[in-house]
């Protein structure tokens, strides 16, 4: 199959990124964040979570950082909404769109949301039927769906079934997650064969974290099968708070730069884009998780 021509980067950095920091962001910081990923020339930036703070302390305030954002045309601003309260506090802060997520392994299903994965998706309907009633696009995570970290394996053809139940409900877009890292090309293509099976190319998405550092190759074998749509976070921001040694998603910067170098479009600006990676890492006094971005600001 040939590459795509275009490919769009969801940026989830000012959500999966920041999730797992320990020291407070005020939501100033995460406005301003962005913000500034906006003006680099990305259009869908998942801008914050609408789950109870206790669990996530980092995602209070969302409501604020979504309703005060100065908005781009073009540019959607999305949330993660595990419940239907959540996604009520979504729909008052003018969210653009929502994104629900369960997990390919019941283990981590349990640990993560207290839940089996069939009670998770069953949780899901009264928001997919609240969207619907609203004209709101629905995104969904399949997490853990190239390995778990207790249960080491997972199924490809398991993942592809969870998958096609979340796009036959309603969700436009399913995002294969390797929560973990622990991907490479050949598990990736695995797994990609069996969800092209049950849902069309264009409904699907990847999300590669870098822990082994393996997020790129994984990413080229999906753009080879022809997926278009890439997650990212800016700066490789970010890891899973329930995925013990799971640190960092791939860095938006180095995935733009990989494609700009195969030719493909994705419309970001990546000086500015690694402009918005420096200004978080320097205000969180945290490493820069992009390969890119250090070369380049080393040569500044």
């Amino acid at each position: 199959m040939s590459l795509p021509k275009h490919v769009r980067i969801v940026e989830v950095g000012p959500r999966d990124g920041l999730q797992n920091e320990k020291q407070p962001i005020d939501a100033a910081t995460k406005i301003s964040l962005i913000e500034r990923l906006a003006d680099s020339g990305i259009v869908h930036i998942e801008s914050g979570s609408f789950v109870n703070p206790k669990w996530v302390p980092q995602m209070a305030g969302s409501d604020e950082i979504l309703s005060d954002v100065q908005r781009k045309d073009g540019v959607v601003y999305s949330a993660l909404t595990p419940n239907i309260q959540g996604f009520g506090r979504a729909v008052l802060a003018n969210t653009d769109e929502v994104a629900i997520f369960t997990a390919a392994s019941e283990s981590f299903t349990q640990k993560n949301i207290n839940c089996s994965i069939a009670e998770s998706i069953k949780r899901f309907e009264p928001i997919m039927e609240e969207a619907k009633s609203r004209n709101m696009k629905v995104r969904c995570y399949v997490s853990t769906a190239l390995g778990c970290p207790y249960e080491g394996y997972v199924d490809p053809v398991k993942v592809a079934e969870i998958a096609r139940q979340l796009y036959d409900m309603g969700c436009y877009e399913v995002s294969i997650s390797d929560t973990t890292g622990v991907a490479t090309p050949a598990s990736t293509q695995r797994v990609l064969e069996e969800c092209l099976k049950l849902i069309p190319l264009e409904n699907l998405a990847v999300h590669m974290h870098d822990t082994y550092g393996q997020a790129l190759a994984n990413i080229l074998m999906a753009l080879q099968m022809g997926i278009s749509v890439v997650d990212s976070s800016v700066a490789g921001l970010g890891g899973c708070p329930y995925a013990k040694g799971a640190s960092g998603n791939v860095a938006t910067e180095d995935v733009v730069y990989m494609l700009n170098g195969m030719g493909i479009e994705t419309g970001i600006d990546l000086e500015k884009l690694i402009q918005a990676g420096d200004y978080i890492c320097q205000h969180l006094n945290r490493d820069n998780g992009s390969k890119v971005a250090k070369a380049w600001l080393s040569k500044q």
